[in-house]
């Protein structure tokens, strides 16, 4: 994933992550243990400061590693996380961890993504539900967005469609925030692109019909002649240090209903 740089050296750089961040000067040096005036003189570039300091900083705004290391570089300093290919030997282990991680979640669906929603495994809960979708949305690499969200993906089978495109574009949008990707703004733009499908315009979805109050906002799904409510819960790696692995999430999906439940279960 490339990183847009919107503005040259650190200060500006970290006034930015602060500013994004809605914290003052004075909080953030309170809370890096540093002034208020070491921190103005650094976002002015009157002060050069040092990769300890940069990383300290970045640390108290929650900047995203692959982002550290752009601060790191326009401090003058060399990246401190390194970016390890998922076909490096040394991702092995990792990736046959979560690879049984999902194998243990299955019948339930189960898949991991990358930074720009790029599928790098899934489980055969997972596989069932993509039965129908378009051929050319399987060919790798696949986009989880892309064929959720296509008109010849899974997005004609959702029947809260509005409510569940709404729910993954404010995600892409508060993922953008984050990261200044061009890549992910393509995907965005892309995706938020895609035609509604006529039968879905103007659906409130089918929460308020359910027999059972939902917890959080599911995807409600058709599926082989049943309808499937399925809650995501999206888990990533704690501590990160290497930037592959920080844009790496793992997203689950629970049945929301008793039916749901049945039909999974029936794959046992």
């Amino acid at each position: 994933m490339t990183t847009l740089v919107t503005a040259t050296g650190v200060g500006p750089l970290l006034r930015g992550w602060r500013e994004r961040r809605g914290v003052s000067q004075l909080d953030l040096a309170l809370r890096a243990d540093s002034s208020a005036r070491h921190i103005s003189f650094i976002e002015t570039g009157r002060s050069r400061p040092s990769e300890d300091m940069i990383l300290r900083l970045a640390d108290q705004l929650d900047v995203p590693v692959r982002e550290q290391n752009a601060l790191l570089l326009a401090g003058g300093y060399a990246p401190r996380f390194p970016e390890t290919s998922l076909d490096d030997p040394s991702m092995e282990a990792l990736l046959e961890g979560m690879q049984q991680l999902l194998h243990g979640y299955d019948p339930y669906p189960a898949v991991v993504v990358d930074g720009l929603y790029n599928v790098v495994a899934a489980n055969l809960g997972m596989t069932r539900l993509l039965e129908g979708v378009a051929p050319h949305l399987l060919t790798p690499p696949l986009n989880g967005m892309r064929i959720t969200l296509h008109p010849e993906g899974l997005a004609p089978r959702i029947r809260n469609l509005p409510e569940w495109r709404h729910h993954l574009l404010h995600q892409m949008d508060r993922q953008l925030a984050l990261v200044r990707s061009d890549a992910l703004r393509e995907l965005y733009e892309e995706v938020s692109a895609y035609p509604v499908p006529e039968a879905a315009e103007g659906c409130a979805g089918d929460g308020e019909s359910s027999a059972y109050p939902y917890l959080a906002l599911p995807m409600v799904l058709e599926h082989d002649g049943r309808v499937l409510s399925l809650i995501s819960s999206i888990s990533t790696f704690n501590t990160p240090m290497d930037v592959t692995v920080s844009e790496l999430a793992i997203e689950t999906f629970l049945p929301a209903d008793p039916e749901t439940v049945a039909y999974l279960r029936s794959f046992v």
